[in-house]
């Protein structure tokens, strides 16, 4: 059963967005440049992606509004979502959770902990390895969201209705986070540290959180069936 997915490709520079997610979602994507105001002029698809950015969801950007208001109605659609990084972000404050800057930064490949009871994270230990690189948080989740992955950062998973999300990089290959890490405005002494964590075992470790995209598209598809399972049918844009 072919999934019809919007990537609303959230990067000023969009290339590993979509090369990593075109890699591990087995579904049609249909891209949008969301950082030029390009958005679907409908909601005919079966789910949609919110990728990371380097941009904070409280900016005060044209494009971070007119984003937020289609997810907020794309949601009022029943649209299934998936959020990574400012992905996840911009769903909590769409949402009304609340989102604010952290007092450190979190970077490289590090553990996280989930609660084994939500179906994104189906098949993943509840210890597992993820690459991070924030320095926002969603400090209070949306009325009604529950969380199902966290670590001493704070909250790295939470769910509300057909709505998941993630603040860690399920995505990345080293090449993303090694060109991630090296572009970021830290000390050069931990920019070493980071680059150093980027092996080859860590990264293996790291793909076992790559199963949350099989288990987000097979939601999907469970939805769909669940309402008829009719193709969706609309023009690429």
């Amino acid at each position: 059963m072919s999934l019809r997915i919007a990537l609303l490709n959230a990067a000023h520079d969009g290339e590993d967005n979509r090369r990593n997610f075109r890699r591990e979602l087995d579904a049609d994507l249909v891209e949008y440049d969301v950082t030029d105001r390009v958005l679907p002029d409908d909601f005919a698809f079966d789910g949609c992606l919110v990728t990371g950015s380097r941009a904070s969801v409280y900016w005060d950007e044209p494009w971070i509004a007119d984003l937020e208001a289609w997810v907020g109605d794309a949601v009022d659609e029943g649209l299934p979502f998936l959020g990574v990084c400012f992905g996840h972000q911009l769903l909590a404050h769409a949402l009304g959770g609340t989102v604010a800057p952290m007092d450190d930064y979190e970077i490289g490949y590090r553990t996280v902990e989930h609660d084994g009871a939500n179906p994104l994270l189906d098949g993943v230990e509840e210890s597992f390895t993820v690459f991070t690189t924030h320095s926002d948080h969603v400090a209070e989740l949306p009325p009604g969201a529950t969380q199902f992955a966290r670590n001493d950062y704070g909250v790295h998973g939470f769910r509300k209705g057909d709505v998941f999300a993630v603040q860690f990089h399920p995505e990345y290959d080293p090449e993303t986070a090694e060109d991630v890490a090296s572009g970021k405005d830290l000390p050069d002494e931990r920019i070493e540290r980071v680059l150093d964590g980027i092996t080859e075992a860590n990264y293996r470790a790291a793909c076992e959180a790559k199963q949350l995209f099989d288990n987000f598209t097979d939601y999907v598809r469970t939805q769909r069936v669940a309402a008829g399972g009719t193709e969706q049918v609309a023009s690429d844009d």
